[in-house]
């Protein structure tokens, strides 16, 4: 058995997939040590032909390839964890490249604490051009999700989660509370997401504690097709929806409901702020990522 298996999955993404193979082939951690295991989610496009090449031309390096064809991110991760042989499991997107020490970060975090089941690291934004000036704080953590919490290791605070793209799990996390959920997760063209957040709140009520590992960085390349006014308000919707199909599972629509009304109040008390010093683009696009998910927590 390996130390611990690296998942991939990819959708139609050939040219990106070989920039976040280049990252993964650079690992410090010895070979022999470590797997990488990438789903092909019925891609359309030369990834598999990309594959096969990057990989022949790196056959020191454990790399293989599997197909999921029920579409969807959750099968597909969840395809990569049963195909995998690693002790612990790390999962990372085919639109990210990682730190050198990524690998033997997790591998000496987990060998190092025994009790621990979840952990995840720094995500850093990457802008193909720049950062919009019309970009927040608040904007930015929906599309790129940017996450630093400390230069040593440390238990993510109630109210935060590993991000999607950079999660590790000791493999029987699996076994004790399910894998991912496959009514949630990018599904094609479809931006329906949340499965790693219902993942971490089974494993919360389970009374398990989630590490943030400093040396597991990743980097989140952000293409110019993601900061357009029609992708913003696809995906501020499609967290809305998330959340909604989330709630309705665990049983607290009403609840979320209530919370997304709040958050409206202080939507408003931010644009104010925002205004004042001269930031009316930030304003702007505040309130136009709040009204979307509010839109898509109240579709049916």
């Amino acid at each position: 058995m390996k130390k611990i298996s690296l998942i991939i999955a990819t959708y139609n993404r050939a040219h990106s997939l070989l920039r976040t193979l280049e990252s993964v082939v650079l690992q410090s951690a010895e070979t022999e040590l470590w797997e990488c295991v990438v789903v092909n989610n019925n891609s359309t496009d030369s990834t598999e032909e990309a594959f096969a090449a990057f990989a022949a031309e790196h056959p020191a390096f454990n790399l293989r390839m599997v197909t999921e064809v029920r579409q969807g991110l959750s099968n597909a991760r969840n395809c990569g964890i049963e195909a995998s042989v690693g002790e612990y499991i790390a999962i990372i997107d085919d639109d990210e490249t990682i730190e050198e020490s990524y690998i033997e970060s997790y591998i000496e975090f987990f060998d190092s604490f025994p009790a621990a089941m979840a952990a995840g690291g720094a995500v850093r934004a990457v802008y193909e051009s720049s950062r919009p000036r019309w970009m927040s704080h608040y904007t930015e953590q929906m599309i790129a999700n940017p996450l630093d919490l400390d230069v040593v290791v440390t238990t993510f605070p109630k109210n935060r989660v590993p991000a999607g793209g950079n999660m590790a799990f000791r493999r029987e996390v699996f076994d004790r509370v399910g894998v991912f959920n496959p009514r949630l997760g990018r599904n094609g063209k479809s931006l329906v997401g949340g499965e790693e957040n219902d993942l971490f709140a089974r494993l919360r009520r389970e009374g398990v504690e989630l590490f943030f590992v400093p040396g597991a960085a990743i980097y989140h390349h952000i293409p110019d097709s993601k900061l357009t006014d029609e992708y913003f308000d696809r995906l501020s919707f499609n967290v809305g929806r998330s959340k909604r199909l989330r709630a309705e599972a665990d049983g607290c629509l009403q609840e979320l409901i209530a919370d997304e009304r709040k958050k409206r109040i202080a939507t408003y008390i931010l644009m104010v702020l925002y205004t004042i010093v001269l930031q009316p683009l930030k304003a702007k696009y505040l309130l136009r990522m709040r009204r979307g998910i509010s839109a898509g927590i109240e579709s049916d």
